[in-house]
């Protein structure tokens, strides 16, 4: 019984044909030989079938280049005494050819993870270089803070640099954020002197005032109360509560002096009277200012304050009242050009605006714990909104 790459003999013992001549690969006692002859048939299929499938895969990337070859290899190494029947040159030249294109692909997928390293190194190098430009030069303390953070988690994200350079990359963002945090350090410690020294002028600003509030010199007082003020204005500021603090007794030994000499003064009420409907007028044209064009209205209102400010006092019952109308009208002003400097700085600064995404993301994963109900997750979800939202400058 034979075929066109095999052959049974008369005592069972099973061919194949190669080009070096036949090769006997088995023996078939069961019975048919037409069966026996299909048993080996489907064993070459079975070899053919596991090549095809290695072809397959390396061809759609789902095999690894490396153990494609390997396994290449080792049937190749199998045909020469494979107990099969069928066109052994045909396996072997198909396998030949795949071993030269996983060979193909391991060099691709090398080059790959070289260019992929180079351009993991090059993300790194650029995230260094951010740092050490910030710690050379950014006075923007929070902004620069928060984003050499954002550094950090930027940098985790990174994958395939080898160890020897990410150490030295990030021996050098470590250098750069500690040399941040020194200057920053140096620069609060600077602004916390220049604000005791500005607190030490203004406390012997008020002990002044409050020493000349029980003055009866009336013209001299009032001459020196003015140029305290002048000097109040031309002190630098404390920290917020201590210059509210000391503001509250300075404005408070000056109104103690003003009121008592207008006591004094009764006879003067038409003098004073005039000075009201001045300052009035001029809180009047304060008032109409127009806000639209906040910068100009801030200019004219400057004007304003300095005949405001020479006029001089006014009754003392009504002292109380034009000051709080002009303070207003100074303040409707300045909200307007506050509100112009917070819109045009919110514009061009993405740190405010990637802070407030994370504050957007944070409260939607706060609405997400409290329809859960864990009290656990509700707590965690509270303090991170918490912490978003003391980072965004009111």
């Amino acid at each position: 019984m034979s075929s066109d790459w095999g052959r049974i003999d008369a005592d069972g013992t099973v061919y194949v044909r190669t080009a070096d001549g036949e090769r006997a690969v088995g023996s078939w006692q069961a019975g048919d030989p037409q069966a026996g002859l299909a048993y080996y048939q489907r064993r070459y299929e079975d070899l053919a079938t596991e090549i095809m499938l290695a072809e397959q895969r390396l061809a759609n990337g789902s095999g690894d280049p490396a153990a494609t070859r390997a396994q290449a290899q080792a049937l190749a190494k199998q045909l020469p005494t494979a107990a099969v029947v069928g066109d052994l040159a045909a396996l072997d030249e198909r396998l030949t050819a795949l071993i030269a294109a996983a060979d193909d692909r391991t060099q691709v997928a090398s080059a790959a993870r070289a260019e992929a390293r180079a351009q993991a190194v090059a993300a790194k190098e650029s995230l260094v270089a951010e740092a050490e430009r910030i710690a050379a030069s950014s006075t923007s303390w929070k902004a620069a803070g928060d984003r050499l953070r954002q550094i950090v988690e930027d940098w985790k994200q990174i994958r395939g640099v080898d160890r020897k350079t990410d150490d030295a990359l990030w021996k050098r963002f470590a250098a750069a954020r500690d040399a941040f945090g020194k200057r920053r350090g140096q620069h609060f410690a600077q602004l916390d002197v220049e604000r005791d020294s500005a607190r030490k002028t203004k406390e012997q600003l008020v002990a002044r005032a409050e020493e000349l509030s029980a003055s009866s010199d009336w013209k001299e007082t009032a001459v020196a109360m003015r140029d305290l003020m002048n000097d109040w204005k031309a002190a630098p500021r404390a920290s917020r509560d201590t210059e509210d603090a000391l503001w509250a007794r300075f404005r408070g030994a000056q109104d103690a002096f003003f009121e008592r000499r207008s006591e004094v003064f009764a006879e003067r009420d038409a003098e004073l009277t005039g000075n009201l409907r001045r300052k009035q007028a001029i809180i009047a044209e304060a008032e109409a200012l127009d806000i639209a064009n906040p910068h100009a209205a801030q200019n004219a209102l400057r004007d304003l304050q300095d005949r405001y400010d020479e006029i001089g006092h006014v009754p003392r019952e009504a002292m109380r009242r034009v000051d709080d109308r002009m303070r207003a009208a100074e303040q409707r002003v300045r909200d307007a050009v506050d509100a112009q400097w917070r819109r045009g700085a919110a514009d061009s600064n993405p740190f405010l605006a990637r802070l407030r995404e994370r504050l957007a993301e944070a409260e939607e994963k706060l609405d997400r714990a409290r329809r859960s109900g864990d009290a656990a997750r509700i707590a965690k979800a509270e303090a991170e909104v918490a912490q978003r939202r003391a980072l965004i400058p009111q």
